[in-house]
């Protein structure tokens, strides 16, 4: 018979990985040191050992948590009330006993963590050195034995003093079983923190004011004179009459001092008691002082987003009203305001943030993925760009009547919007007009990015809008190693722009002149060319990978060309020249230049005087001039 078994459904709690049905239990598993290696003789047990994260071992020890609550009710009461520790507690007192006794047998064959190797230990004799070692063997025995019956076996008398009862006491050692019970359902996130939290704030209360009235009942009984005590002087004869009786007129006393109300009908009358009242009444102020203190952090953890928003609302307010913002101006802020706060619980950019980057990128992948294939721009790339874009790019919630993008500002990003609509506003004269009305899965601010001009529109939301954005920097970066998708995104920008409505090409001065120049069928030959021919040969017939960007091969610099000599005015009033993309060669650039002024030129200077030679050297937005 093998002498090992594998643990690996104990060790890993419920099941093996493939089967594991809450993540959130791993928080409760056995992990190893850093730097240790697991491997499969580390997951095996020896035969009759437990190890101690077993299901079958946890539902024992919560089990026996209820035995634990039943002890700290008992061992006061019958300390109080003698009677029923001979009477029908004693029987239960055997039962509950007989148990803990079992778990002290078991606690020999359960597996502990080396604190020094973090690895779990099943050598029996260590396990059993170890709890023998320790202050739980003897706390775990002495609070178990029944003293009293074990009196009663050796002498044949019934024990009439108080000493048992204060060793029955000892079983309020079993109270640390508790704490760690709740220690465990505090971080198990099944179980709500507030209300697991409210519930040990409870349990300490009732427990301390049954303790103290039971012990207060006791020193009226141990009095000399019974009328001469706090109950006394209300209940003749209270030794005499119902147990429930006295244990109610104790709890009264003790809630009462507790909350601090203080009635005055039962109060101390002999010194013992009143010393014991003062001790009781130091020991609530500590109390009180814990509840309290727990209570407001559980209510200010639940309201401090609501604190943060009202004070980001107050601060807004005064510094709109210091700086005389305009009305129209102030209700956008508060708007945006109030709306970061409702959408913080959606966005959770806390979490986020701690999570591994392949995490993120998968919520990522499964929120927007669709949202930027079905935009116009990307529709035909490759999986690995629509990957990469997605993973950088960050969700928004704009309000109603609020600017995304502003006319002529510097384009940093563009938007895909996934939800709402947004107008598409130009000014003119100084009177806002709108030109079109955009919604979802189409892209807002990706013409001053790709152009690389001044944003040509304004664009306002209509409604609630959620929107998706990808900074200028990030989308060249991940677009330039991929040439051919480049390209494609370059076709479909140029297609999109020529199906623009006349009145939004007309707002941009070089569009259309733009547009006429190039020639879409020989951009998709020439990304065929380059697909088939990223790597080619050089003079030397080594392999040269193509470096070139899409954006740049696609889109060249742009120039601006005149079609004079740059120390004569321009005859024809066309001062301001014409705004072309550069060509790839010299010749390319003189035939548009004929093409432009009518006329043909040989010569192509620069502003300074310096004769132009090699495009490569050329800028953007240099001034070329060509006679």
């Amino acid at each position: 018979m093998s002498e090992t078994r594998s643990p690996l459904p104990l060790l890993f709690r419920r099941h093996s990985s493939g089967e594991m049905k809450n993540l959130a239990s791993v928080s409760s598993s056995l992990l190893p040191a850093f730097g240790t290696v697991v491997n499969e003789n580390y997951l095996q047990l020896k035969k009759y050992v437990i190890a101690p994260y077993d299901r079958r071992y946890r539902i024992w020890q919560t089990f026996l948590v209820v035995l634990v609550v039943y002890s700290a009710w008992a061992s006061p009461f019958e300390l109080a009330f003698r009677k029923v520790s001979t009477g029908p507690l004693m029987i239960m007192d055997l039962v509950v006993d007989g148990f803990f006794a079992v778990d002290i047998v078991l606690t020999f064959f359960v597996a502990y963590l080396d604190k020094s190797t973090y690895l779990l230990v099943d050598d029996r004799k260590k396990i059993a050195a170890r709890y023998l070692a320790k202050v739980w063997f003897p706390m775990d025995v002495a609070s178990t034995l029944p003293f009293q019956t074990i009196y009663r076996i050796f002498t044949g008398k019934r024990d009439k003093g108080d000493v048992f009862g204060f060793l029955n006491l000892l079983r309020l050692w079993r109270l640390r079983r508790v704490s760690e019970l709740f220690s465990r359902l505090e971080k198990d996130t099944r179980f709500s923190y507030f209300w697991t939290r409210c519930c040990k704030l409870i349990c300490v209360t009732l427990f301390a004011v049954h303790s103290a009235g039971c012990f207060y009942f006791w020193l009226a009984t141990h009095h000399k004179k019974a009328e001469n005590t706090w109950i006394g002087s209300q209940v003749s004869g209270f030794e005499d009459r119902s147990i429930w009786l006295g244990y109610t007129y104790s709890m009264y006393w003790s809630i009462v001092t507790l909350a601090t109300v203080g009635y005055g009908d039962l109060h101390a009358v002999n010194t013992g008691e009143k010393i014991f009242n003062m001790i009781y009444m130091l020991f609530n102020i500590g109390l009180t002082a814990y509840l309290i203190g727990n209570m407001t952090n559980l209510i200010v953890h639940s309201a401090i987003r609501t604190f943060a928003m009202r004070d980001a609302i107050n601060e807004i307010l005064r510094y709109a009203s210091k700086n005389r913002l305009p009305e129209g101006l102030k209700e956008q802020m508060l708007a945006h305001m109030q709306l970061k706060f409702k959408t913080a619980e959606l966005q959770q950019e806390e979490v986020l943030e701690d999570l591994p980057k392949a995490i993120r990128t998968s919520i990522a992948q499964h929120l927007f993925r669709n949202r930027v294939e079905n935009a116009y721009l990307f529709k035909g790339v490759s999986v690995d760009l629509i990957v990469q874009l997605v993973a950088e790019m960050k969700a928004e919630y704009f309000p109603p009547k609020v600017e995304i993008i502003l006319q002529n500002e510097i384009p940093t990003d563009f938007y895909i919007i996934v939800s709402g609509a947004v107008d598409i506003l130009t000014y003119k004269n100084g009177m806002e007009q709108q030109l079109t009305k955009l919604g979802s899965s189409e892209m807002v601010g990706e013409i001053g990015v790709i152009f690389n001009i001044p944003q040509p529109f304004t664009v306002r939301t209509k409604r609630l809008s959620q929107v998706v954005r990808i900074s200028h920097h990030h989308f060249k970066q991940m677009v330039q190693p991929h040439s051919p998708d480049g390209k494609k995104i370059i076709c479909n920008f140029i297609q999109y722009l020529k199906g623009l409505k006349q009145e939004v090409v007309e707002e941009i001065a070089f569009l259309t002149e733009t547009l006429g120049d190039i020639d879409i069928e020989r951009m998709l030959s020439n990304e065929e060319q380059q697909h088939d021919g990223n790597i080619s040969g050089n003079e030397d017939g080594n392999e040269t990978k193509n470096t070139s960007t899409p954006l740049s091969d696609t889109l060249p610099i742009r120039v601006i060309i005149h079609g004079h000599h740059p120390n004569e005015n321009d005859m024809e009033g066309d001062s301001a020249g014409k705004l072309i993309h550069l060509p790839s060669s010299v010749e390319d650039l003189l035939e548009i230049a004929e093409k432009k002024f009518g006329k043909k030129g040989t010569t192509i200077l620069m502003a300074e005087g310096s004769k132009v030679e090699d495009l490569d050297v050329l800028r953007e937005n240099d001034h070329l001039y060509i006679f």
